[in-house]
């Protein structure tokens, strides 16, 4: 049996604005605040530096784009390694000229970055056009084994798939972190808000279930104005970022509107417990599932 090793998840829902500086302070110091209430590893946001600027596709939004390593992972590291914790870092990643990413980095307390997770669901709906900026992933599906535990990190887009959490639980991730950055659109607000967050929720809470392992989901919060649209135009973030047991139980959720630090105790052991229970990793019928490489099956 697992040994029972407690843990306790950091989730930082913020609010993001437009000055990028003025968004890593906050973010550094609302994570020193996480550490300070005991989280062990502590999860940002998607793309927190900045507003999410994937709301309209404009050529000088690139200039928010940073390398891996750089200004970010490097403050990240540093304040790791000081408070000996692990933190996830969402980030518009600058590969190369022309080349960029939706990045994730697992920083580690005495190792620096374990790596990087480059989301590989990359969304085109209205007021998320990420395909104007980012090119999808290239490094697969992955978990990192921290000096905490065995984590994998998945990016917003890629909470809506099943395959995604799969990949990730089989090579070992004991909790699933997804940074993510989704809301409402007002204007749609009334007629489908309660559904479209219903959603979201179970979705991530059946990942859990499925691969017997925890999910930490963690959203911003705040209106953000479309660039250069009319008054009330843009994306309602809907925070509610939480935590979930491998039985699909939320352990903690935070408010819609609100700034929070939401830290919550977790036990590894439960995972391992729940993988005994539901065997669905035995008796998966691994001979079966070829076809799920093809985009669609023809009758």
């Amino acid at each position: 049996m697992h040994p029972i090793k407690t843990l306790n998840l950091g989730l930082i829902q913020m609010r993001c604005g437009e000055d990028p500086s003025a968004n890593l302070s906050k973010a550094l110091a609302m994570t020193r605040q996480a550490a300070g209430q005991g989280a062990d590893i502590v999860c940002l946001p998607e793309l927190f530096r900045s507003r999410y600027f994937c709301q309209t596709e404009e050529h000088r939004f690139f200039a928010l784009a940073e390398p891996v390593p750089g200004l970010s992972t490097e403050a990240f590291s540093a304040l790791a390694k000081e408070l000996e914790i692990v933190v996830i870092v969402s980030l518009f990643e600058r590969r190369a000229p022309g080349l960029y990413h939706n990045t994730a980095a697992v920083i580690d307390a005495d190792r620096g970055i374990l790596g990087i997770y480059r989301k590989m669901h990359i969304p085109d709906d209205p007021r998320y056009s990420e395909k104007f900026y980012f090119t999808p992933g290239d490094l697969g599906f992955l978990a990192f084994r921290t000096s905490r535990c065995h984590l994998g990190v998945l990016v917003c887009w890629d909470q809506w798939y099943p395959e995604a959490a799969r990949l990730t639980a089989l090579r070992g991730a004991e909790i699933l972190f997804y940074p993510t950055a989704i809301g409402w659109h007002p204007e749609e607000k009334e007629a489908y808000g309660v559904q479209q967050h219903q959603a979201w929720e179970i979705s991530q809470r059946a990942h859990a279930i499925a691969n017997g392992c925890y999910v930490a989901a963690v959203n911003r919060t705040g209106f953000e104005p479309t660039p250069g649209a009319s008054s009330g135009h843009g994306i309602d973030f809907w925070g509610q970022s939480f935590a979930c047991a491998p039985n699909g139980a939320v352990l903690a959720r935070a408010p819609v509107a609100e700034e929070t630090i939401l830290v919550t105790p977790i036990d590894l052991g439960q995972a391992e417990q729940a993988r005994i229970h539901w065997p669905f990793l035995r008796d998966r019928r691994i001979d079966a599932y070829g076809d799920l490489s093809r985009r669609f099956i023809d009758s």
